[in-house]
């Protein structure tokens, strides 16, 4: 038997990890709030590399959903800002 967890639980290693960085001041599952809701973001990049989202969550930056700036997570792990990656694009 496997011992992965689903995306969307809340033992999620993604899920976890945002819980401790500052990703729920400005986004929800299923309501926009500064910036968008993670349920609008699956569905806008259904088909993206998560490696390029990955690092998009590092890197930080605007003008993908507006001019208010998404903060850099510099010292994020890439492979850790891809399971957070997987846990926003398993939310429906």
């Amino acid at each position: 038997m496997g011992t992965e967890k689903a995306a969307g639980t809340a033992d999620n290693k993604g899920q976890q990890l945002m819980a401790s960085l500052d990703c729920n001041t400005c986004h929800k599952e299923h309501e926009k709030v500064i910036g968008p809701a993670f349920a609008d973001i699956a569905k806008k990049y259904t088909s993206a590399d998560e490696e390029m989202l990955a690092k998009k969550v590092i890197a930080g930056g605007s003008g993908n959903w507006g001019t208010v700036p998404m903060t850099a997570h510099p010292d994020l792990k890439l492979e850790d800002a891809k399971e957070m990656v997987k846990y926003v694009l398993s939310v429906k």
